[in-house]
Protein backbone atom coordinates (compact mmCIF):
# COMPACT_ATOMS: atom_id res chain seq x y z
CA UNK A 1 0.00 0.00 0.00
CA UNK A 2 1.30 3.65 -1.08
CA UNK A 3 3.01 5.70 1.96
CA UNK A 4 0.09 8.45 1.25
CA UNK A 5 -2.50 6.44 2.32
CA UNK A 6 -1.40 6.61 5.72
CA UNK A 7 -1.15 10.80 5.85
CA UNK A 8 -3.29 12.79 6.36
CA UNK A 9 -3.28 15.96 3.83
CA UNK A 10 -1.25 18.94 4.34
CA UNK A 11 -4.17 21.05 5.30
CA UNK A 12 -5.01 18.75 7.97
CA UNK A 13 -1.18 18.49 9.34
CA UNK A 14 -0.99 22.14 9.72
CA UNK A 15 -4.55 22.23 12.25
CA UNK A 16 -3.13 19.54 14.37
CA UNK A 17 -2.33 21.48 17.85
CA UNK A 18 -0.96 18.51 19.53
CA UNK A 19 2.25 18.51 17.91
CA UNK A 20 4.61 20.44 19.77
CA UNK A 21 7.25 22.64 17.80
CA UNK A 22 10.88 20.46 17.51
CA UNK A 23 13.18 23.22 19.56
CA UNK A 24 16.07 20.21 19.19
CA UNK A 25 15.63 19.09 15.99
CA UNK A 26 19.10 19.10 13.80
CA UNK A 27 19.44 23.12 12.32
CA UNK A 28 19.77 23.49 8.66
CA UNK A 29 22.99 23.81 7.73
CA UNK A 30 23.21 27.40 7.40
CA UNK A 31 22.19 27.95 10.71
CA UNK A 32 25.17 25.35 11.89
CA UNK A 33 28.02 27.94 13.50
CA UNK A 34 30.39 27.08 16.72
CA UNK A 35 29.06 30.34 18.47
CA UNK A 36 25.35 28.92 18.08
CA UNK A 37 24.54 27.15 21.34
CA UNK A 38 21.67 24.17 21.76
CA UNK A 39 19.17 26.48 24.02
CA UNK A 40 18.44 29.29 22.14
CA UNK A 41 15.15 30.32 23.65
CA UNK A 42 13.23 29.61 26.54
CA UNK A 43 9.90 27.78 25.83
CA UNK A 44 7.15 26.74 28.71
CA UNK A 45 8.90 23.39 29.53
CA UNK A 46 12.09 25.05 30.47
CA UNK A 47 10.17 27.76 32.78
CA UNK A 48 9.11 24.55 34.20
CA UNK A 49 12.09 23.30 34.40
CA UNK A 50 13.53 26.33 36.14
CA UNK A 51 11.21 26.96 38.59
CA UNK A 52 11.25 23.34 39.51
CA UNK A 53 15.19 24.09 39.80
CA UNK A 54 14.38 27.41 41.85
CA UNK A 55 12.34 25.50 44.73
CA UNK A 56 14.85 22.45 45.03
CA UNK A 57 17.70 25.17 45.72
CA UNK A 58 14.90 26.78 48.47
CA UNK A 59 14.72 23.16 49.66
CA UNK A 60 18.46 22.27 50.03
CA UNK A 61 19.59 25.86 51.82
CA UNK A 62 16.21 25.45 53.62
CA UNK A 63 17.90 22.06 54.99
CA UNK A 64 20.98 23.41 55.39
CA UNK A 65 20.20 26.10 57.44
CA UNK A 66 18.22 23.38 59.65
CA UNK A 67 21.49 21.38 60.33
CA UNK A 68 23.59 24.44 60.73
CA UNK A 69 21.38 24.99 63.93
CA UNK A 70 20.61 21.45 65.28
CA UNK A 71 24.28 20.18 64.84
CA UNK A 72 26.28 22.63 66.10
CA UNK A 73 29.12 19.91 68.20
CA UNK A 74 28.35 20.10 71.96
CA UNK A 75 24.11 20.69 71.89
CA UNK A 76 24.52 23.80 73.97
CA UNK A 77 26.00 26.51 71.81
CA UNK A 78 23.85 29.30 71.49
CA UNK A 79 25.29 31.12 68.09
CA UNK A 80 24.82 28.87 64.98
CA UNK A 81 27.61 28.58 62.54
CA UNK A 82 27.81 31.10 59.65
CA UNK A 83 25.38 29.54 56.70
CA UNK A 84 28.49 29.72 54.43
CA UNK A 85 30.78 27.52 56.50
CA UNK A 86 27.91 24.16 56.26
CA UNK A 87 29.23 24.08 52.59
CA UNK A 88 32.92 24.24 52.98
CA UNK A 89 33.77 20.02 53.46
CA UNK A 90 35.59 17.75 52.04
CA UNK A 91 36.70 18.60 48.38
CA UNK A 92 35.69 21.97 48.56
CA UNK A 93 39.14 22.87 50.46
CA UNK A 94 41.32 21.19 47.93
CA UNK A 95 39.35 22.94 45.10
CA UNK A 96 40.10 26.53 47.43
CA UNK A 97 43.65 25.80 47.89
CA UNK A 98 44.25 25.46 44.13
CA UNK A 99 42.47 28.41 43.27
CA UNK A 100 43.85 30.41 45.94
CA UNK A 101 47.18 28.79 46.21
CA UNK A 102 47.80 26.89 42.76
CA UNK A 103 49.26 23.42 42.55
CA UNK A 104 52.54 23.54 44.22
CA UNK A 105 52.57 26.70 46.55
CA UNK A 106 55.68 27.42 48.66
CA UNK A 107 56.13 24.59 51.10
CA UNK A 108 54.90 24.96 54.48
CA UNK A 109 57.19 24.70 57.13
CA UNK A 110 57.34 21.33 59.21
CA UNK A 111 54.96 19.76 55.77
CA UNK A 112 55.58 16.19 55.56
CA UNK A 113 55.03 14.65 51.89
CA UNK A 114 54.06 11.09 51.19
CA UNK A 115 56.29 8.88 49.74
CA UNK A 116 56.26 10.39 45.74
CA UNK A 117 53.96 12.78 46.89
CA UNK A 118 54.68 16.15 45.06
CA UNK A 119 52.03 18.12 47.59
CA UNK A 120 51.06 16.93 50.88
CA UNK A 121 47.52 16.77 49.89
CA UNK A 122 47.78 15.28 46.81
CA UNK A 123 45.61 18.36 45.11
CA UNK A 124 47.27 17.59 41.77
CA UNK A 125 44.70 14.76 41.19
CA UNK A 126 41.81 17.24 41.00
CA UNK A 127 41.73 18.62 37.59
CA UNK A 128 41.78 22.78 36.93
CA UNK A 129 38.55 24.00 35.52
CA UNK A 130 36.81 24.37 38.75
CA UNK A 131 39.83 26.05 40.65
CA UNK A 132 40.76 28.55 37.55
CA UNK A 133 36.76 29.36 37.31
CA UNK A 134 36.80 30.16 40.69
CA UNK A 135 39.86 32.42 41.33
CA UNK A 136 38.24 34.13 38.09
CA UNK A 137 34.72 34.14 39.98
CA UNK A 138 36.50 35.56 43.08
CA UNK A 139 37.46 38.74 41.37
CA UNK A 140 33.74 39.87 41.50
CA UNK A 141 32.77 37.66 44.39
CA UNK A 142 35.56 37.93 47.19
CA UNK A 143 33.80 35.16 49.72
CA UNK A 144 35.61 32.35 47.91
CA UNK A 145 32.73 30.07 49.11
CA UNK A 146 29.83 32.26 48.20
CA UNK A 147 31.62 32.24 44.64
CA UNK A 148 32.12 28.22 44.19
CA UNK A 149 27.69 28.14 45.44
CA UNK A 150 27.50 30.78 42.61
CA UNK A 151 29.46 28.52 39.92
CA UNK A 152 27.13 25.78 40.99
CA UNK A 153 24.02 27.52 40.89
CA UNK A 154 24.55 29.02 37.62
CA UNK A 155 25.94 25.92 36.06
CA UNK A 156 23.12 23.95 37.86
CA UNK A 157 20.46 25.97 35.76
CA UNK A 158 22.19 25.14 32.17
CA UNK A 159 22.44 21.63 33.01
CA UNK A 160 18.58 21.31 33.70
CA UNK A 161 17.45 23.06 30.75
CA UNK A 162 20.00 20.92 28.90
CA UNK A 163 18.64 17.67 30.55
CA UNK A 164 14.99 18.82 29.64
CA UNK A 165 16.42 18.97 26.20
CA UNK A 166 17.43 15.85 25.54
CA UNK A 167 14.79 14.13 27.43
CA UNK A 168 12.90 16.02 25.01
CA UNK A 169 14.77 14.69 21.87
CA UNK A 170 15.11 10.92 23.26
CA UNK A 171 11.07 10.93 23.56
CA UNK A 172 10.38 12.54 20.72
CA UNK A 173 12.77 9.84 18.93
CA UNK A 174 10.88 7.30 20.93
CA UNK A 175 7.45 8.17 19.57
CA UNK A 176 8.86 8.28 15.79
CA UNK A 177 10.03 4.53 16.42
CA UNK A 178 6.74 3.36 17.87
CA UNK A 179 4.59 5.59 14.83
CA UNK A 180 6.90 3.76 12.68
CA UNK A 181 6.19 0.32 14.09
CA UNK A 182 2.48 0.86 13.64
CA UNK A 183 1.56 1.56 17.27
CA UNK A 184 -1.81 2.64 17.43
CA UNK A 185 -0.60 4.64 21.20
CA UNK A 186 2.53 6.51 21.69
CA UNK A 187 4.29 7.61 24.60
CA UNK A 188 3.41 11.05 25.96
CA UNK A 189 5.23 13.70 24.75
CA UNK A 190 8.68 15.24 25.02
CA UNK A 191 8.18 18.18 27.20
CA UNK A 192 6.56 16.24 30.13
CA UNK A 193 9.42 13.49 30.14
CA UNK A 194 12.01 16.61 29.67
CA UNK A 195 10.22 17.85 33.23
CA UNK A 196 10.42 14.17 34.65
CA UNK A 197 14.04 14.11 33.97
CA UNK A 198 14.83 17.24 35.81
CA UNK A 199 12.81 15.97 38.87
CA UNK A 200 14.71 12.85 38.98
CA UNK A 201 17.86 13.85 39.09
CA UNK A 202 17.23 16.84 41.55
CA UNK A 203 15.72 14.64 44.19
CA UNK A 204 18.23 12.28 43.49
CA UNK A 205 20.25 10.92 46.71
CA UNK A 206 23.66 12.87 45.97
CA UNK A 207 21.38 16.21 44.83
CA UNK A 208 23.00 18.02 47.24
CA UNK A 209 26.47 17.92 45.36
CA UNK A 210 24.59 20.18 42.81
CA UNK A 211 24.09 22.62 45.42
CA UNK A 212 27.76 22.31 46.81
CA UNK A 213 31.07 24.47 45.48
CA UNK A 214 31.92 21.07 43.62
CA UNK A 215 32.61 20.33 40.11
CA UNK A 216 29.42 17.73 38.77
CA UNK A 217 27.29 20.88 38.41
CA UNK A 218 29.55 22.93 35.97
CA UNK A 219 30.65 19.54 34.57
CA UNK A 220 27.10 19.06 33.41
CA UNK A 221 26.67 22.77 32.31
CA UNK A 222 29.39 21.51 29.41
CA UNK A 223 28.74 17.75 28.73
CA UNK A 224 24.57 18.09 28.49
CA UNK A 225 25.36 20.72 26.11
CA UNK A 226 27.70 19.25 24.60
CA UNK A 227 25.90 16.51 24.17
CA UNK A 228 22.65 18.23 22.21
CA UNK A 229 25.05 19.71 20.08
CA UNK A 230 26.40 16.10 19.08
CA UNK A 231 23.08 15.29 18.48
CA UNK A 232 21.98 18.33 16.40
CA UNK A 233 25.34 17.69 14.08
CA UNK A 234 27.02 20.33 15.39
CA UNK A 235 30.48 19.08 15.83
CA UNK A 236 33.01 22.65 16.43
CA UNK A 237 30.64 23.21 19.14
CA UNK A 238 30.27 19.63 20.75
CA UNK A 239 34.34 19.71 20.43
CA UNK A 240 34.57 22.69 22.59
CA UNK A 241 32.27 22.01 25.57
CA UNK A 242 33.63 18.60 25.61
CA UNK A 243 37.53 19.84 25.85
CA UNK A 244 35.42 22.54 28.75
CA UNK A 245 33.83 19.05 30.32
CA UNK A 246 37.36 17.88 30.65
CA UNK A 247 39.45 20.56 32.21
CA UNK A 248 36.71 19.92 35.23
CA UNK A 249 36.97 16.17 35.56
CA UNK A 250 38.63 13.12 33.57
CA UNK A 251 34.94 12.02 32.55
CA UNK A 252 35.08 14.54 29.86
CA UNK A 253 37.47 11.29 28.04
CA UNK A 254 34.77 9.13 28.26
CA UNK A 255 32.66 12.06 26.89
CA UNK A 256 35.11 12.36 24.10
CA UNK A 257 34.83 8.24 23.26
CA UNK A 258 31.15 8.72 23.29
CA UNK A 259 31.06 11.58 21.06
CA UNK A 260 33.32 9.48 18.83
CA UNK A 261 30.88 6.24 18.84
CA UNK A 262 27.71 8.73 17.96
CA UNK A 263 29.70 10.69 15.31
CA UNK A 264 30.84 7.16 13.66
CA UNK A 265 27.05 5.59 13.82
CA UNK A 266 24.85 8.66 12.84
CA UNK A 267 25.62 8.73 9.05
CA UNK A 268 27.92 7.32 5.88
CA UNK A 269 30.82 5.98 7.60
CA UNK A 270 33.43 8.11 5.22
CA UNK A 271 31.80 11.32 5.86
CA UNK A 272 32.18 10.95 9.36
CA UNK A 273 35.51 10.07 9.12
CA UNK A 274 36.92 13.05 8.33
CA UNK A 275 34.60 14.71 11.33
CA UNK A 276 37.38 12.81 13.89
CA UNK A 277 39.19 15.23 14.79
CA UNK A 278 36.25 17.32 16.58
CA UNK A 279 35.73 14.61 19.31
CA UNK A 280 39.13 14.06 19.39
CA UNK A 281 39.79 17.60 20.92
CA UNK A 282 38.48 16.81 24.24
CA UNK A 283 41.27 14.91 25.24
CA UNK A 284 43.70 18.03 24.71
CA UNK A 285 43.02 19.72 28.10
CA UNK A 286 43.90 16.30 29.47
CA UNK A 287 47.03 16.02 27.56
CA UNK A 288 48.18 19.79 28.35
CA UNK A 289 47.07 19.50 32.16
CA UNK A 290 49.22 16.05 32.27
CA UNK A 291 52.41 17.88 30.54
CA UNK A 292 51.99 20.82 33.15
CA UNK A 293 52.49 17.87 35.98
CA UNK A 294 55.24 16.65 34.32
CA UNK A 295 57.19 19.91 33.97
CA UNK A 296 56.42 20.24 37.71
CA UNK A 297 56.87 16.41 38.65
CA UNK A 298 58.85 14.75 35.90
CA UNK A 299 55.61 12.48 35.97
CA UNK A 300 53.19 12.17 33.19
CA UNK A 301 50.57 10.46 35.68
CA UNK A 302 51.28 12.29 38.45
CA UNK A 303 47.37 13.09 38.88
CA UNK A 304 46.39 9.13 38.55
CA UNK A 305 49.46 8.69 41.12
CA UNK A 306 47.81 11.66 43.67
CA UNK A 307 44.62 9.40 43.66
CA UNK A 308 46.29 6.43 44.14
CA UNK A 309 47.73 7.70 47.16
CA UNK A 310 45.12 9.83 48.15
CA UNK A 311 42.50 7.71 47.80
CA UNK A 312 43.18 4.05 47.16
CA UNK A 313 42.53 4.39 43.69
CA UNK A 314 45.01 1.53 42.62
CA UNK A 315 44.20 -0.77 40.28
CA UNK A 316 42.13 -3.73 41.06
CA UNK A 317 39.91 -6.45 39.30
CA UNK A 318 36.54 -5.44 39.21
CA UNK A 319 35.46 -8.55 41.65
CA UNK A 320 37.84 -7.33 44.44
CA UNK A 321 36.90 -3.68 43.91
CA UNK A 322 33.23 -5.15 44.83
CA UNK A 323 35.04 -7.59 47.95
CA UNK A 324 36.31 -5.23 49.53
CA UNK A 325 33.45 -2.61 49.47
CA UNK A 326 31.03 -5.70 50.72
CA UNK A 327 33.77 -5.99 53.29
CA UNK A 328 33.43 -2.41 54.71
CA UNK A 329 29.39 -2.65 53.90
CA UNK A 330 28.85 -5.47 56.07
CA UNK A 331 31.48 -6.94 58.08
CA UNK A 332 31.51 -4.49 60.50
CA UNK A 333 35.27 -3.51 59.86
CA UNK A 334 34.08 0.40 59.46
CA UNK A 335 32.33 2.66 61.83
CA UNK A 336 28.27 2.21 60.82
CA UNK A 337 28.14 5.56 58.88
CA UNK A 338 30.79 4.76 56.72
CA UNK A 339 29.15 1.35 56.60
CA UNK A 340 25.96 2.63 55.14
CA UNK A 341 27.73 4.68 53.06
CA UNK A 342 29.44 1.38 51.11
CA UNK A 343 26.17 0.04 51.33
CA UNK A 344 24.69 3.53 48.68
CA UNK A 345 28.11 2.16 46.85
CA UNK A 346 27.04 -1.15 46.21
CA UNK A 347 23.56 0.03 45.15
CA UNK A 348 24.65 2.05 42.73
CA UNK A 349 27.06 0.05 41.12
CA UNK A 350 24.15 -2.15 40.50
CA UNK A 351 22.38 0.59 39.02
CA UNK A 352 24.96 1.31 36.64
CA UNK A 353 25.95 -1.78 35.29
CA UNK A 354 21.59 -2.78 35.04
CA UNK A 355 21.65 0.65 32.86
CA UNK A 356 24.63 -0.38 31.11
CA UNK A 357 23.11 -3.42 29.72
CA UNK A 358 19.91 -1.49 29.32
CA UNK A 359 21.75 0.56 27.01
CA UNK A 360 23.52 -2.36 25.13
CA UNK A 361 20.55 -4.09 24.63
CA UNK A 362 18.73 -1.14 22.86
CA UNK A 363 21.97 -0.41 20.97
CA UNK A 364 22.43 3.18 22.51
CA UNK A 365 26.12 2.31 21.81
CA UNK A 366 27.51 5.95 22.26
CA UNK A 367 25.62 6.38 25.82
CA UNK A 368 26.90 2.99 27.14
CA UNK A 369 30.26 3.78 26.15
CA UNK A 370 30.64 6.49 28.52
CA UNK A 371 28.81 4.99 30.84
CA UNK A 372 31.35 1.80 30.59
CA UNK A 373 34.40 3.96 30.82
CA UNK A 374 32.97 5.63 33.96
CA UNK A 375 31.86 2.10 35.49
CA UNK A 376 35.41 0.66 34.95
CA UNK A 377 36.79 3.81 35.95
CA UNK A 378 34.91 3.71 39.43
CA UNK A 379 34.91 0.02 39.66
CA UNK A 380 38.53 -1.19 39.46
CA UNK A 381 39.75 0.71 42.56
CA UNK A 382 39.98 -0.79 46.15
CA UNK A 383 36.87 -0.38 46.96
CA UNK A 384 34.22 2.26 45.59
CA UNK A 385 34.22 5.66 46.28
CA UNK A 386 32.02 8.18 44.66
CA UNK A 387 29.64 6.40 42.68
CA UNK A 388 26.56 7.29 44.21
CA UNK A 389 27.73 10.64 43.64
CA UNK A 390 28.96 10.03 40.03
CA UNK A 391 25.63 8.85 39.19
CA UNK A 392 24.52 12.30 38.63
CA UNK A 393 26.49 12.43 35.51
CA UNK A 394 24.39 9.27 33.88
CA UNK A 395 22.35 11.51 31.89
CA UNK A 396 20.70 8.38 30.25
CA UNK A 397 19.69 7.63 33.68
CA UNK A 398 17.72 10.21 34.32
CA UNK A 399 15.85 10.37 30.71
CA UNK A 400 15.68 7.19 30.81
CA UNK A 401 13.56 6.79 34.64
CA UNK A 402 11.73 9.69 32.75
CA UNK A 403 10.96 7.79 30.04
CA UNK A 404 9.64 4.84 31.53
CA UNK A 405 7.83 7.31 34.04
CA UNK A 406 5.51 8.40 31.22
CA UNK A 407 4.12 4.93 30.90
CA UNK A 408 4.21 3.90 34.52
CA UNK A 409 2.90 7.19 36.36
CA UNK A 410 3.27 5.33 39.97
CA UNK A 411 6.91 5.40 39.16
CA UNK A 412 7.20 9.17 40.07
CA UNK A 413 5.57 8.71 42.95
CA UNK A 414 7.44 5.76 44.31
CA UNK A 415 11.39 7.18 43.40
CA UNK A 416 9.76 10.41 45.23
CA UNK A 417 8.55 8.80 48.64
CA UNK A 418 11.87 6.95 48.30
CA UNK A 419 14.99 9.26 46.80
CA UNK A 420 13.88 12.62 48.52
CA UNK A 421 14.25 11.38 52.30
CA UNK A 422 17.22 9.90 51.41
CA UNK A 423 18.63 13.44 49.71
CA UNK A 424 17.50 15.25 52.88
CA UNK A 425 19.71 12.70 54.96
CA UNK A 426 23.02 13.18 52.85
CA UNK A 427 22.23 16.85 52.68
CA UNK A 428 22.43 16.26 56.55
CA UNK A 429 25.32 14.64 56.40
CA UNK A 430 27.45 16.56 54.06
CA UNK A 431 26.31 19.83 55.70
CA UNK A 432 27.15 18.55 59.03
CA UNK A 433 30.58 17.57 58.21
CA UNK A 434 29.93 14.05 57.48
CA UNK A 435 30.91 12.03 54.66
CA UNK A 436 28.40 11.80 52.23
CA UNK A 437 29.86 10.18 49.17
Amino acid sequence: MPKSAFSPPATARRLVPSEPPDRTAPLPLRHRLPGHLPLPRLGPTDRAVLWLYALTRVGVWTTAYCTGRLFTGDGKAQRAPSMMSRWEQWDWGYYLHIARDGYFPAPVPGAVLGSGAATPDNREAFFPGFPLLLRAVHLLIRDWTAAGLLISFVAGAVAVLSLARIAELDGRSARTSVAGRGATRLPDDGNGTGSRAVLFLLLSPCAVFLAAGYTEALFLAFALPCWLAAKRGNWPLAAALAAAATTVRISGLFLGAALVVQLLTSGPLTKRLRLLHWPALSALPALVYAWYLHARTGDWMAWKHAEERGWYRTFHSPWQAWRHTWDGAFDHTQATPYALLFQFELVAMAVGLALLCLLLKRRRWPEAVYLGLSLWALGTSYWYMSVPRASLLWWPLWTGLAAWSVRRPWLTTAYVCVAAPLATVLTVAFTSGRWAG
